[in-house]
């Protein structure tokens, strides 16, 4: 095919299956997996994190005790369990559809479409923050980029480069969230350390100025957004070295270093500088730097906020495309989206429709954008939970490389809390996300039967679910 590589093939479309059994499990394997521990460590932290730029709202919406709280509790009920059940199914299941095999598994195709419409979604909308977020802290020195024409324009230019990278390669994009981690982190630890002469511890104890109301649907956002997407690289699975070993390990030191990233810059800010409550907006570390150390530190972590924004497109625009391929292998959808580049092996459909989706809401608020991707990921994560639930009871015999070290019932409490706070970022939702949110949902429904029509009509070429070895 010239310059493109076809991964799947089948002439003839995929009947449903109708037991558990006859459902499919992706286990490409033709080119040498790539991601070794180091890189995928770093993927994972930019799935998720990419540094501390972003949390300052929390404190902005409840002060600093509660945001101290949030960062530090948090975790404990919503990364951790999430990031257990991915090592667990991610080493089960190592293919490149994650959490799409999962629910299909579970519960059939069906689930599995609208799991892959739901995950889908709400990755390439969050994406879209990260232009925006990076272009928020580039206002600060250029205050030409904060309307109009000027802001637009660089968002777009910012969005194509970056997206043309991804396409350059996924060992590419591994190593260089290696890179743009380190820098990017390292303004923080630089603010962090001359802070110290300067805390007052009390401030940390302060539930914020008298007379501000808090703002409970954007600290809970804000929480949310900043540490979940643990399962996003689940749909890398099949590009990983050695995946039920590596998994574990990288998912645990991704968890400690992401958390740490967190803590310490907003304990070192919210102890050190005094400021309007007001002003604890997105970008508001740059702003801080410079009041602890000088205009030399706050450019730098300006910088540094470009990379690490870079490191959040690359890393969760790589999720979206590979999972589109998994989904393709699978047979949700047809055999075009697991084209690969014969250059760079990667999958550039995918890649092409999540950046045109990226742009189109890109030009969204920042608020508006993580209060929709958190609503679909809340769903999404709602069937995950129960897929994991219903696998651990019906498959007991499967074969688990990793397996979380607790029984049935255990496993259901660990999973109702964080599902509660789920429903908890749901409820509070606005009038614009819930209708956002009903209209993909209702087009994720239609888009699985109009599959099912094109399969049964012979418009497209679909897989038929069992992915060849190579």
């Amino acid at each position: 095919m010239s310059d493109l590589d076809l991964r799947t093939t089948s002439e003839t479309p995929p009947k449903a299956p109708d037991t558990l059994q006859e459902l499919p499990v992706t286990t490409t394997k033709k080119f040498p997996k790539k991601l070794t521990l180091v890189p995928l460590i770093f993927l994972i932290y930019f799935e998720v994190a990419g540094g501390p730029y972003g949390e300052e709202p929390a404190v902005q919406a409840a002060g600093p005790l509660y945001a101290l709280l949030g960062f530090l509790i948090f975790p404990f009920i919503w990364s951790i369990p999430e990031a257990l059940i991915t090592a667990e199914l991610s080493t089960a299941y190592p293919g490149n559809g994650g959490f799409v095999i999962w629910a299909e598994r579970a519960f059939g195709p069906f689930c599995g479409s609208l799991m892959g419409s739901w995950k889908f979604l709400s990755g390439v909308i969050n994406i879209a923050a990260f232009p925006v977020l990076c272009i928020d802290y580039i206002e600060k020195v250029v205050p030409a980029l904060e309307s109009g024409w000027p802001r637009k324009i660089a968002i777009l230019i910012s969005t194509l480069l970056l997206s043309f990278l991804n396409y350059t390669g996924l060992t590419i994009v591994g190593y260089a969230a290696v890179l743009l981690g380190l820098v990017s982190l390292s303004p923080f630890i630089i603010m962090s350390l001359m802070a110290i002469p300067k805390i007052h511890p009390h401030r940390w104890i302060s539930l914020g100025q008298k007379g501000v109301k808090k703002d409970w649907t954007l600290f809970f956002n804000t929480l949310f957004w900043n540490l979940n997407f643990w399962d996003n690289v689940s749909t890398l699975a099949g590009e990983v070295d050695e995946p039920r070993k590596t998994f574990p390990m990288a998912l645990l030191v991704a968890v400690i270093f992401t958390c740490v990233s967190y803590l310490i810059p907003l304990f070192a800010v919210t102890g050190a500088v005094s400021v309007d409550q007001s002003q604890w907006e997105s970008g508001f570390h740059a702003t801080a730097a410079e009041m602890i150390a000088g205009k030399w530190l706050k450019y730098w972590v300006e910088v540094g906020a470009v990379l690490s924004g870079i490191g959040l497109y690359e890393a969760q625009l790589s999720s979206s495309a590979y999972q589109l391929l998994g989904m393709a292998d699978l047979g949700f959808v047809p055999n075009f989206f697991a084209i690969r580049s014969k250059r760079f092996n990667t999958p550039w459909v995918g890649i092409l429709l999540s950046t045109l989706i990226t742009i189109g809401v890109s030009y969204m608020t920042f608020t508006d954008i993580i209060s929709s991707a958190n609503f679909l990921y809340s769903l999404g994560m709602l069937l995950e939970f129960a897929s994991f639930i219903w696998l651990r009871k019906k498959l007991p015999e499967l074969k688990r490389p990793y397996r979380i070290p607790m029984r049935l019932p255990g496993l259901i409490v660990m999973c109702l809390v964080p599902s509660a706070f789920l429903v908890l970022i749901m409820a509070i939702a606005t009038k614009t996300v819930y209708l956002v949110s009903g209209l993909m949902t209702v087009g994720a429904i239609g888009f699985y039967f109009l599959m099912n029509i094109c399969k049964t009509k012979k418009w497209f070429k679909f897989s038929s679910g069992e992915v060849i070895e190579y």
